[in-house]
């Protein structure tokens, strides 16, 4: 490209960084001053006083529901916990995948039995929200279940879906303290605005495709390494460091090597990311409940290592202490993105509802910059 070329050209934002791609109610995020919410309500005030239900059909309709309206909320997700014989059978034979994969292919076989397939109205898409929203957890748990060796799970009536969730994936009634806990980190993992799988569920949903196809597509990007992907490494990273006096040579050699540490960073958080501060004091409970607190130490140490980063907007995320949670709730590593899925469904249904509000095709540009007026050659003569 010449110079005058240059000039001319028009700016270039690679991945859409600082670009507003529309207007949104779903969730605010505050990256300069780590400041989170859902519908206009402080993520603290959502973790501290309502379930994961609640924020699931806050998240979906727009606003939190009465005692009426919850009941007929967990009524549904009661009544859609269940999968169909071919989607057991589909996971049965894809058992040895990755849960990430199993889940995405599970999500997209199960829009052939939904009993909304071909209406793509607002309450269909709201029906097929609440319906995968319990089906993707039975999923899961269906998946681990049968790494296992275990009978399919069956859910409880009794639990509300977090409960119930842990429940399927423990084999048994989960400790209602335990329970709480789990609760609280579903809602934290809920939405998070524009993030790559949301706005992957954006762009199908943009071009037309159904409801199931938006969530698909979701999943694929969400199981990316830098993306829900990350949660895994940054419990790899924990059990490579092994013991906390390890930490300081580790990290030192990560640096070295000019590789990322995982668990810091964040595309919108300059500061601690909001989230990051309550998965602490789950990670210190569920510690301290295990009798371990070595992998917490370790955690804390790199983040005593990091330090010096984080002056520059280099801070703990999302999933560096999420790992250890689900670790010591014995969630075993691979599932890590695959639980953080469910927990994220309700979020990716809001954003795939806004998008539907208002739909248009989302195309953006590519600056060409590659040869020019280049001639044809006969293939007999290359």
């Amino acid at each position: 490209m010449t110079v005058q070329e240059q000039v001319k050209a028009p700016k270039i934002h690679r991945g859409l960084a600082g670009v507003y791609i529309d207007r949104s109610q779903v969730s605010m995020i505050d990256g300069k001053n780590g400041i989170l919410s859902y519908r206009g309500y402080a993520i603290e005030d959502l973790v501290e006083n309502t379930s994961f239900d609640e924020t699931a059909f806050l998240l979906i309709n727009g606003w939190l529901p009465s005692e009426a309206e919850l009941a007929h909320f967990k009524k549904d997700l009661d009544a859609s916990r269940g999968l169909p014989d071919n989607v057991v059978a589909l996971i049965s034979a894809m058992q040895a995948s990755h849960p990430m994969d199993v889940l995405r292919s599970a999500v997209s076989a199960l829009a052939a039995s939904d009993p909304d397939r071909e209406e793509e109205s607002t309450e269909a898409v709201k029906r097929k929200a609440a319906r995968l929203i319990a089906q993707s957890a039975t999923v899961v748990a269906t998946h681990l279940a049968l790494r296992q060796g275990r009978a399919q799970p069956i859910s409880n009536r009794h639990l509300n879906h977090a409960a119930n969730f842990l429940s399927m994936l423990q084999g048994q009634v989960p400790d209602p303290d335990l329970g709480l806990l789990f609760d609280q980190d579903m809602i934290i993992h809920a939405e998070h605005g524009s993030n790559a799988s949301a706005f992957t569920a954006r762009v199908v949903t943009g071009a037309g495709a159904d409801f199931h196809a938006s969530i698909t597509a979701a999943i694929g990007c969400f199981a990316g390494a830098s993306h829900g992907g990350a949660v895994e490494g940054v419990m790899q990273m924990v059990r490579e460091i092994n013991s906390p006096e390890n930490t300081q040579a580790y990290i030192a050699e990560r640096h070295r090597r000019k590789d990322p540490v995982m668990g810091f960073g964040h595309r919108v958080y300059r500061t601690a990311d909001p989230r990051a501060r309550y998965l602490r004091g789950h990670a210190q409970t569920l510690s301290r409940m295990a009798g371990n607190n070595t992998w917490l130490e370790i955690l804390d140490r790199v983040a005593e290592e990091m330090r010096p980063y984080m002056r520059h907007g280099v801070n703990v995320n999302v999933d560096f202490y999420a790992a250890v949670s689900y670790a010591l709730l014995g969630i075993p590593d691979e599932f890590f993105g695959a639980v953080f899925a469910v927990s994220r469904l309700p979020g990716w249904a809001a954003q795939v509802l806004e998008q539907k509000e208002n739909n248009i095709l989302i195309r953006p540009l590519l600056l060409y910059v590659g040869d020019k007026d280049r001639p044809y050659i006969p293939i007999h003569q290359r």
